[in-house]
């Protein structure tokens, strides 16, 4: 696992300084408007985001909230730092890996993630710390890409995550909707206007 861990660390510190570039398009055309769904349905004060990342979601952040941002990739932190500053964002970013908090049980109000659990090497012990670090009565909001449900185009993607990964370190097969309702949350909605391969996740601990 550690291994897992510091091979994917190292291709996204590789990755960081274009990782806004390479994903541009996508993210004009298609995760911005869900990004804003995202953080629409924060709710509470005290909010923890995982995998900040490059601080893609800076611009969705809640005023008069206080929240603090993690990510287990040093040199995406640098560019989320960077981006702190030009945007005059209030947050506190730290590195951590998702899969063990520092934090305190039942800190949180909000626990957020946009597109992490394709990175993250086991992912059920990254949701366990979610629950765990999450308030009793919290929600855990996760915005994810996910295996499609369509037989053909599953098999494509099984067979081409391996290069993904190698190339990246995401992968495109995860199911992570199962994954979530396999923990010991209360409840788990998925948005109405998820789509095949992008699900809008709801939890409540």
């Amino acid at each position: 696992m550690k291994a897992d861990n510091s091979r994917i660390q190292k291709q996204y510190d590789r990755l960081a300084p274009y990782f806004d570039g390479m994903e541009a398009v996508l993210e004009g055309l298609v995760f911005k408007p869900w990004r804003q769904k995202l953080w629409n349905k924060v709710e509470g004060f005290h909010m923890l985001e995982v995998g900040v990342g490059t601080g893609k979601n800076f611009d969705y952040y809640p005023e008069k909230a206080r929240i603090t941002a993690v990510d287990f990739s040093k040199k995406m932190l640098q560019q989320a730092a960077h981006k702190r500053g030009r945007k005059n964002i209030s947050v506190d970013l730290e590195l951590m890996d998702i899969q063990s908090l520092s934090f305190a049980g039942n800190s949180f109000d909000t626990v957020i993630g946009s597109f992490v659990f394709c990175s993250v090497p086991a992912p059920l012990k990254g949701l366990k710390e979610l629950y765990r670090v999450c308030k009793p009565g919290g929600q855990i909001l996760l915005l994810e890409h996910v295996v499609s449900s369509r037989p053909v185009l599953a098999r494509a993607m099984n067979l081409i995550n391996p290069a993904v990964v190698a190339l990246t370190g995401a992968n495109i097969n995860r199911m992570t909707v199962k994954n979530v309702q396999a923990c010991a949350f209360e409840s788990v909605r998925i948005d109405e206007c998820s789509s095949d391969m992008i699900k809008l996740i709801e939890a409540r601990k």
